[in-house]
């Protein structure tokens, strides 16, 4: 063998063991990253549990703020319809 293909074959065999390292840090990164979604897919599982957990009363305390209001409209229509009604019999 020469001088060439001995260089060659050392360089091929340099270059074979540089992407064997390469490939094993890329794996490791990707096993990371995957971790790191799965963390943070559990958090905003979390999150969406927190933020219904609020809105569910907070929108039970709309409607009963709104019942409440047109309780009070009723109320008003129906105490202002007696007095009216009142109001026509002691005219007659």
């Amino acid at each position: 063998m020469d001088t060439a293909q001995i260089l060659l074959t050392i360089v091929i065999v340099l270059l074979a063991l540089i992407l064997v390292a390469l490939a094993v840090q890329v794996f490791f990164i990707l096993r990371e990253f995957r971790r790191t979604i799965n963390k943070a897919n559990k958090i905003l599982d979390d999150t969406g549990i927190i933020t219904e957990s609020i809105s569910n009363p907070l929108s039970n305390l709309s409607n009963l703020t709104s019942g409440l209001k047109i309780g009070a409209l009723i109320a008003k229509f129906l105490t202002g319809k007696k007095k009216h009604h009142e109001g026509e019999k002691e005219e007659e």
